[in-house]
């Protein structure tokens, strides 16, 4: 099953995505934040500390899709955490924005390669007010065809607004 979690800053989509995950072994947590700086770190840590020991940790910030072609099959649950911080690595690397389906696509063949749950969750970036500047117009256009493609292909696509979860498929 390949699930979509989508939401806000502080909005409980990790919480909603461990929930829906459930708790068949073994699991894997996909981590794709890289600590950049202090306030990065300990917001990295504070999800560690956060999450209950039986997840297995594993810190891909932009291979992901290969991640999953090779380690998938081992779990009966993965967790991705987050794609909107997977999109902004891959940008920084060098992808370009037009590679970005491409890589996109990868990732949801990836997911669904892997023979139990695979939860992803992503950063509802659009609903706010339009950006002031062209890269982070674009970052924001970039992340909503990402995140329509997910849906599109997802069994199943939450949105946690406030630590409420609603079921949109």
């Amino acid at each position: 099953m390949l699930c979509l979690v989508l939401g806000g800053a502080r909005s409980g989509k990790s919480r909603l995505a461990f929930t829906l995950a459930g708790h068949a072994l073994p699991k894997a947590f996909v981590a794709t934040g890289v600590a950049g700086d202090e306030e990065m770190a300990a917001r990295i840590r504070k999800h560690q500390e956060d999450r209950d020991p039986a997840w297995e940790t594993q810190e891909i910030p932009i291979d992901v899709s290969g991640w999953l072609k090779t380690h998938g099959a081992a779990y009966k649950t993965v967790v991705i955490d987050c794609l909107t911080l997977w999109l902004s690595n891959l940008l920084g690397s060098g992808i370009q924005a037009s590679q970005i389906p491409s890589y996109t696509d990868d990732l949801v063949q990836s997911a669904r390669m892997v023979p139990g749950t695979v939860v992803l969750v992503s950063n509802e970036v659009g609903m706010g007010i339009v950006p002031g500047d062209a890269v982070t117009r674009q970052f924001r256009d970039l992340a909503g065809v990402m995140n329509q493609h997910v849906a599109t292909a997802a069994d199943v696509v939450y949105l946690s607004v406030s630590g409420l979860p609603m079921k949109l498929k």
